[in-house]
C-alpha cells in the first residue's frame, strides 16, 4: 500500500464529484496549506515548469481540499475589513481520533478545535506572523456567555469560532484554513522526514495505535509517525498544552525549512507529493482556493524562515472556572496585540515585549 495515501474508513459523498470522500475531511487544520502551495509555486518559478505542471498542481489541490460553507459570521458583526493589505487567516482544527462533525455546521456538534493560531501577513509581504491561541483559553462566546474557546466550534462551527476570535481582537479574520493532524503524518513522509528542533528531551505516551516515541533535547529527525506524536503529545509534560503549543510551532519551523530547500524547489514530484499528501486533510473558505494561495504565495516568495515570528497570545497562567481548569487571558497585554494586528505592526510588538 502507498504510503502516502491517506487510511480511510468512514466514507461520505463529496458534492463536487459524487464520489466517496472520507467524513474526515470535514475536520481539518494549519499554516501548511500556505507553506505548500508557496513551495509549488515557487517549483514553478525555480524550475520553469509551468503549463501542465502547475494545472496539476491546482488541480490536485482544489480537488481533493474541502470547502467551508458556513465559515463567517453575518457581516453585521464583524470588524471592518482592513484596507492597508495585510491579511490574518485563522488556522485550526481538530484531531482525526475525534468524533466527526461537518465544518461548516452552524448547528452545536461535539466537536471542538484541538488547537488555534492567527496567521497575520504583512502588507510589505515581507515579514510574517503566526500567533497560536490556547484552546483553553476562558472567553465570551457570542450567544453562549463565558466558556473555554475551543467549545465556541461545538456551539456554531467556523462561523461562531470566527465570530469569536474577531471579538477577542478585534480584528477581521479574511481566511478559515483548517487541517486534520494526519495531514502532518502525510506531509512529513512526503518530505523524506523533517528536522524538529526541540527545546526539552520527552518520551511521548502510546495513545490509541500509537508507539511511544522518544525526542532529545534539540535536532530530531522526525518520520511521519513520529511527527504526529511529537505534534499531538501533551501529556509527557506538567504544562500540558502549553509545551504542546512550542513543539506544534516547532514542527511548523522544521516544515517550512525543508519546503524552502532548494532540493524540495527544484523537485517537482516532491512537490507534487507534499500538495496531494496535505490536500485530503484541508478544509478552507469558499475563496482560498488554489489560484488565490498561488497569488499569495507569489507575493511571499522573498521570505525565508528567518521572517516567519511564533509566539502565543499572552496568557495570565491557569484557573478553575465552572469546575474546569481553564487558562486566563492577559487583559493586561491584549490592548497591545489588538493594536499590533489593527496597525499590521507585530513586528515591534514583539520587540517590545522581548525587550
Amino acid at each position: 500500500m502507498n504510503d502516502l495515501a491517506p487510511h480511510h474508513h468512514e466514507q461520505a459523498l463529496t458534492p463536487r464529484t459524487g464520489q466517496p470522500r472520507s467524513i474526515h475531511r470535514s475536520r481539518r487544520r494549519t499554516i501548511l496549506a500556505i507553506a505548500v502551495l508557496t513551495v509549488a509555486a515557487l517549483a514553478v518559478s525555480v524550475t520553469g515548469m509551468t503549463g501542465l505542471y502547475g494545472a496539476h498542481l491546482t488541480r490536485t489541490f482544489d480537488n481533493e481540499t474541502t470547502r467551508i460553507d458556513h465559515a463567517f459570521p453575518d457581516e453585521t458583526a464583524r470588524p471592518p475589513a482592513t484596507t492597508d493589505g495585510s491579511q490574518n487567516i485563522l488556522l485550526m482544527g481538530s484531531d482525526s481520533r475525534e468524533s466527526a462533525a461537518i465544518v461548516g455546521a452552524e448547528a452545536p456538534t461535539n466537536q471542538r478545535t484541538d488547537s488555534m493560531m492567527l496567521l497575520h501577513i504583512d502588507a510589505d509581504r515581507q515579514s510574517v506572523s503566526v500567533m497560536s491561541i490556547m484552546r483553553d483559553l476562558w472567553v465570551p462566546i457570542p450567544g453562549h456567555g463565558e466558556a473555554k474557546l475551543n467549545a465556541a466550534f461545538a456551539y456554531g462551527g467556523s462561523a461562531l469560532t470566527v465570530q469569536t476570535i474577531e471579538n477577542l481582537l478585534a480584528v477581521r479574520i479574511d481566511h478559515v484554513a483548517i487541517i486534520d493532524f494526519e495531514g502532518f503524518k502525510y506531509v512529513t513522509t512526503a518530505l523524506g522526514g523533517v528536522e524538529v528542533v526541540s527545546d526539552r528531551a520527552f518520551r511521548s505516551t502510546a495513545i490509541d495505535r500509537d508507539a511511544a516515541h522518544d525526542y532529545v533535547q534539540g535536532v530530531n529527525h522526525l518520520d511521519g509517525a513520529e511527527a504526529l506524536a511529537f505534534v499531538r503529545e501533551r501529556h509527557a509534560f506538567t504544562d500540558a498544552d502549553f509545551q504542546r503549543v512550542k513543539n506544534q510551532q516547532a514542527f511548523l519551523r522544521g516544515v517550512l525549512d525543508t519546503l524552502i530547500s532548494r532540493d524540495t524547489l527544484t523537485d517537482p514530484f516532491r512537490v507534487s507529493a507534499v500538495v496531494a499528501a496535505l490536500a485530503p486533510y484541508l478544509s478552507m473558505d469558499e475563496s482560498l482556493d488554489a489560484q488565490s494561495i498561488v497569488s499569495l504565495a507569489v507575493s511571499l516568495r522573498d521570505i525565508r524562515p528567518d521572517d516567519l515570528q511564533f509566539f502565543t497570545l499572552p496568557t495570565a497562567g491557569t484557573a478553575t472556572r465552572a469546575g474546569q481548569s481553564v487558562v486566563e487571558l492577559d487583559t493586561a497585554a491584549l490592548p497591545a496585540v489588538q493594536a499590533a494586528l489593527q496597525s499590521d505592526d507585530l513586528e515591534s510588538f514583539l520587540t517590545n515585549r522581548a525587550s
